[in-house]
């Protein structure tokens, strides 16, 4: 395309903008006027009830006497604090994530013999189907791995004699496929890119049944393939710590939205994941990432409150970093007074960084922590309650781990596939309505003007 074309084309577009603008308008005021729940959350920030659920609870707040009253956060898989899973699986050095694949699946923890099964299995669903990666993916690499994540998984639906059916048979088995096939998707999604669009050399590496996901993970991305238990565990509990978080978060209402449709689970899958990519979601981790470099280049002494608290002011204030004014990696809408998966990652974070070049950005990351919430009164003149969300400690974590900020989110989909899930079949089960909430016509009546006319 020559010059010329695309200045004609980008002008075509600038008055088509300029007429769409003019009439598509909607006064903020009109949204209290009809009572509308904005983003479906209750005026005092709590959100609307649209379901029941089995799966998970995330527990921040406590309504009493018509007022929310922050609490420390919890968050429940299946009736167990997340907090005992990664525990146990710290204390007894093994790997957790297969296991909380089991219980957000099936509502039970398994044993022993269930637990090595059902590892069995998911190894054996990983490698991707003969001539996929070379047709699906390395002659068509995209930019964006989230992208490529969503397209292969529409993809695998042409590869499925049963595809469209939803028995709880078939819905299990593409279940736990996909879950399985996810990291290597990820994988050779990056090595694509990074081979089109970084000019690097292309590796792919034959996979291991029998390392653990978390272990494939850092074995099949790293050029020599080798890591250490403690990045392994490490990366587990990330995956753990992502694998769920509720009906409502963005996403997985995403997926229970599509599949009350009746639609397939490769398309269900693939919705969520464009949802988890957007920077209000998922994608806040890799905001986070970048509003640390921001603050860590703008910032001299690292060591300094006065000076970090007059930058995240400057940021606040849309002076500074990306201009959303937003604290990236700050308060959640459910999480109050702790977001229990920021407080499991930050005490394992600290224990890997100790000692490291990586000690004086974790004491950073904790000084930003700590003195938002003051900074944020104060420019916003609003007390409340603010803490920090998982995404603030996450970044720090897979950079530890050598994982590179293109995967930061990626990642967080590689884990969160299995709460989606697990909310797909649930909604199979139990929805039994088609997902419509109504919207509000404000537009007048018009008579109709014949083209000649106008």
């Amino acid at each position: 395309m020559n010059k010329a074309g695309y200045s004609t084309k980008q002008q075509a577009i600038n008055i088509l903008c300029e007429e769409f603008t003019k009439y598509n308008h909607i006064d903020s005021k009109l949204y209290k006027h009809f009572d509308v729940k904005r983003g479906l959350r209750n005026a005092d920030g709590t959100g609307v009830l649209a379901g029941l659920t089995q799966i998970c609870n995330v527990h921040g707040y406590v309504v009493n006497e018509g007022e929310r009253e922050p609490i420390e956060g919890e968050l429940i898989y299946r009736g167990n604090n997340i907090k005992d899973i990664v525990n146990d699986c710290v204390n007894n050095n093994r790997f957790g994530y297969e296991e909380t694949i089991y219980l957000l699946l099936f509502g039970v923890l398994p044993d022993k013999q269930e637990l090595d099964y059902f590892k069995q299995v998911l190894a054996m669903y990983r490698e991707l189907p003969d001539g996929f990666v070379e047709d699906v993916i390395l002659k068509i690499p995209s930019k964006n791995i989230m992208n490529k994540m969503a397209s292969s998984i529409l993809a695998l639906y042409t590869y499925d004699d049963y595809a469209d059916s939803t028995t709880i048979e078939q819905e299990l088995r593409k279940a736990i496929e996909i879950i399985a096939k996810m990291p290597t998707i990820m994988i050779s999604a990056y090595q694509a890119k990074r081979k089109n669009f970084d000019n690097q050399s292309l590796i792919l590496h034959p996979l291991r049944k029998e390392e653990s996901i978390a272990e494939s993970i850092l074995s099949t991305l790293r050029l020599d393939r080798s890591y250490t238990p403690e990045e392994a565990h490490l990366l587990d509990i990330m995956l753990i710590l992502h694998a769920e978080h509720g009906g409502g978060n963005n996403s997985t209402f995403t997926c229970r939205t599509l599949t009350s449709s009746g639609t397939d689970a490769y398309s269900a899958y693939a919705g969520a994941i464009g949802s988890l990519k957007g920077p209000r979601h998922g994608g806040a981790n890799a905001k986070v990432s970048e509003m640390v470099h921001c603050i860590e280049n703008g910032v001299k002494d690292w060591n300094d409150d006065e000076e970090i608290a007059a930058f995240l002011e400057k940021i606040i204030r849309k002076e500074e970093g990306d201009g959303s004014g937003l604290i990236y990696g700050m308060g959640h809408a459910v999480y109050t007074k702790s977001d229990p998966r920021a407080v499991i990652l930050k005490a394992n974070a600290m224990k890997l960084a100790k000692g490291t070049e990586f000690e004086a950005q974790f004491n950073l990351l904790e000084r930003v922590e700590k003195l938002t919430p003051g900074v944020f009164a104060k420019v916003k003149q609003v007390d409340k309650v603010m803490s920090a969300n998982v995404d603030l400690y996450s970044g720090l974590v897979y950079r530890m781990l050598g994982i590179p900020d293109e995967l930061f989110t990626p990642l967080f989909a590689t884990a969160r596939i299995t709460g989606w899930a697990a909310h797909r079949m649930e909604e199979l089960l139990t929805g039994g309505k088609i997902i419509r909430p109504a919207y509000k016509a404000i537009t007048k009546r018009k008579e109709y003007v014949p083209l000649e006319q106008r």
